[in-house]
């Protein structure tokens, strides 16, 4: 198999380029690096279509190595034509391949084992060739009467033969494929509820749809209702039509054995094939379900992690509860600990007047200008706390609900307990809601992705696949934001283009140890850090202490020479991009033209492309071009909502069928997909992402549900 060709023929890029990427991944090189230091030899493809490429040659190879198994095993029985062999090779999905290899699998004792055993497998094949124009199949059957072998009659020996014949019809791989089509195409999913009260799974207690149309949320939704036991599902085929395609496959009219051909393959049907077929057919749909699903805990994790850091300001955290009170963490602007306390403005202490003067203390003695509160268990009425006491004190002070998902697997984690050992767990807490409103990507790196919580039915994915993929985008996030090599955390820097959990913890001894990096050549003295990793890690590293300028930029230092060739043609040198001198570089490297110049720079085009942006901005964060987050200094409650009334929300996530907003009233609304714009969506992700801030109008308050409909679509109505 071209692995090559394929790729090249299934992306739309060149062969060289396919075959450079994989050269590059078996290297060892990573997503992140080749992305961004070898886009001449892909083309300058983005990081996602990558991982897309990287995952379809690993399936690839999978394939072709379960090709090679299935084909020794089948050679091992003596059974591999060269018919076979051809169709093992022109298999394109596993699927096929299994297929194929499904009449040679150890099977378990059948019907149809135990009337080969019987000796009955001649009969089998006399009566499903189908030749005879005369005579009776009583009389073929009658010479395999044998009653040691218990076959008593002609009967027994054709009920035999026709198991043979069933069996061997329900494993080939053709109508397999034509009857998944045929569900594919014209199946019904039909659900019902099992009689018991009324649940979440109400709307799919009667609920029927063509298995084309079938959303994916609806059928993880379908599975875990059954899996409850609250709903009972079946898959619908029509059975005329599934037993047509067996009919024209296998039975020969006009023969004398045609009909007991047709009854086997009736049996094979309803028998063997339904129930297997039928199997598979939701396996696949849980499947598709499954990756769709991954794919938006995906496309919401990215912008989580890249929400704009709240930089340089003192922060509180609060971590909000009732009995035990709500914890309090002051950070100062580089997440150091400052303060901490517990106040009990919540019910059932209720001591208001208490908590108030602390909070007060607290931000005067620190000049807080920011608080996050943690949306979890007694949220409202710790916001509805901090609103009254901003508008006691006035001033520039505001806050902003945080999601805490994961904060508390985090502050009783072994990482918290080494980064706070003089800490109580709940404090801990506090202390990570901070940070994550200062910078939501340097905290979020120290937990395990899937405990973040944005998407729907986590927890019902495979989880190694889930984790791969969450893992993937922290590891394009951190890297396309890039760390700061003297402050960055363990958990920020294991997440480093080649770097491991070993490399990250030496990098920070050698910091505690020698004192703070002085530039990244620095980085060669570090244990077990290769020159491998070095290559793979030193450009998304930063030392903005450097001497050397381009230590505080993504240029890596392998092109430190071409980039000061680039300004020596242009007429500028280093001193000139520490001071912020270049406001004409792209006018003369325009005049120069860019082609021309990469090439006396020996680079390509889109390296050199790279080098110029990152000497206009050096130090650049891509996050601060994105707007800021939404800071509140007040806060309303549900029955403070009517029709109409129009908000100011951010987006908290992103699913099939529309997008949860929180405006500011302790419970999400929903923006259903088909209020999201005028015009048609596709999908919710084509016109937000966790983290927007959106203008929207209230449509609908169910208080006892606790339901909020809105609209983006009907904004400009009500303004």
């Amino acid at each position: 198999m071209n692995f090559a060709s394929i790729l090249s023929r299934e992306f739309n890029i060149p062969l060289p380029y396919a075959q450079n990427l994989i050269d590059l991944l078996d290297e060892g090189y990573t997503i992140p690096f080749i992305a961004r230091y070898r886009k001449e030899q892909h083309g300058t493809l983005d990081d996602q279509v990558l991982r897309q490429i990287a995952d379809r040659l690993t399936y690839l190879r999978n394939l072709e190595a379960r090709k090679e198994e299935v084909r020794q095993t089948i050679a091992g029985q003596d059974k591999l034509t060269p018919e076979l062999d051809a169709a093992i090779t022109a298999a394109n999905t596993l699927t096929e391949v299994e297929d194929i290899y499904r009449p040679y699998r150890p099977k378990r004792r059948t019907r149809a084992t135990v009337a080969r055993e019987r000796g009955l497998e001649p009969l089998a094949e006399i009566l499903f060739r189908q030749e005879m124009q005369s005579g009776s199949p009583t009389e073929l059957a009658a010479p395999y009467i044998d009653p040691a072998q218990e076959i008593h009659t002609w009967e027994d020996a054709l009920a035999g033969a026709m198991d043979i014949m069933a069996e061997d019809m329900s494993d080939d791989a053709t109508v397999r494929a034509k009857l998944r089509d045929l569900i594919h195409r014209r199946g019904q999913i039909i659900v019902r509820g099992t009689g018991e009260e009324d649940s979440v799974y109400g709307h799919y207690y009667d609920f029927r749809s063509p298995v084309k149309t079938l959303q994916s949320h609806q059928i993880l939704a379908i599975n875990r209702g059954e899996k409850e036991k609250f709903l009972k599902v079946d898959l619908e085929i029509e059975e005329p039509a599934a037993l047509d395609i067996l009919n024209r496959a296998f039975v020969r009219p006009g023969s004398i054995t045609s009909h007991l051909v047709a009854d086997a393959a009736g049996d094979a049907l309803t028998r063997l094939i339904l129930p297997s077929v039928q199997r598979e057919m939701r396996s696949q749909l849980t499947e598709s379900a499954g990756e769709q699903a991954i794919a938006m805990f995906a496309l919401n994790l990215n912008p989580l992690l890249m929400q704009p850091p709240v930089k340089n300001k003192i922060t509180l955290g609060l971590d909000p509860a009732y009995r035990t009170g709500c914890k309090l963490a002051v950070v100062d602007g580089t997440g150091k600990v400052l303060d901490t306390a517990v106040i009990y403005p919540t019910p059932p202490m209720s001591k208001i007047k208490e908590a108030a003067a602390t909070l007060q203390g607290l931000i005067e003695r620190h000049q807080i200008t920011c608080i996050a509160i943690g949306n979890g268990t007694a949220s409202g009425e710790a916001e509805a706390f901090v609103a009254d006491t901003i508008r006691e004190m006035g001033g520039e002070l505001a806050y902003m609900v945080v999601n805490e998902a994961g904060a508390s697997v985090y502050s009783a984690s072994k990482l918290a307990a080494e980064e706070f050992p003089q800490l109580d767990v709940t404090l801990r807490s506090a202390v990570s809601i901070a940070r994550r409103l200062q910078d939501p990507l340097a905290e979020l790196v120290k937990i395990d992705p899937k405990s973040i919580g944005v998407g729907q039915y986590q927890h019902d994915m495979p989880q190694a696949r889930l984790g791969q993929v969450l893992s993937a985008v922290v590891e394009d996030c951190v890297n396309r934001v890039g760390v700061d090599l003297n402050v960055a955390s363990v958990p920020l820097l294991e997440q480093i283009s080649g770097l491991t959990a070993t490399t990250a913890k030496n990098i920070v001894a050698y910091r505690e140890e020698h004192g703070p990096f002085p530039d990244r050549k620095a980085l060669r003295k570090v244990s077990k850090l290769g020159p491998k990793a070095y290559e793979q890690c030193a450009g998304f590293l930063r030392v903005p202490e450097s001497k050397q300028i381009l230590d505080n930029t993504s240029v890596h230092p392998e092109s430190y020479k071409a980039t000061e060739r680039l300004l020596s043609l242009l007429g500028y040198a280093l001193a000139d991009v520490k001071a912020g001198n270049l406001t004409d570089l792209q006018d003369r490297l325009n005049k120069l033209g860019i082609l021309q110049t990469a090439e006396q720079c020996g680079i390509g085009a889109p390296t050199l492309e790279d080098i110029v942006e990152n000497l206009q901005k050096p130090g650049r964060d891509p996050r601060d071009e994105l707007p800021p987050p939404l800071l509140r200094r007040d806060v309303m409650d549900m029955a403070d909502l009517t029709p109409g009334l129009i908000l100011s929300g951010t987006v908290r996530n992103v699913v099939d069928f529309g997008a949860f907003v929180d405006i500011g009233v302790h419970q999400d609304g929903l923006v259903h997909i088909s209020e999201l714009a005028d015009r048609y969506v596709r999908h919710p992700s084509e016109m937000v992402t966790v983290g927007d801030v959106v203008q929207v109008v209230v449509l609908q308050v169910e208080q006892e549900k606790k339901r909020i409909g809105l609209s983006m679509k009907q904004v400009g109505q009500h303004v």
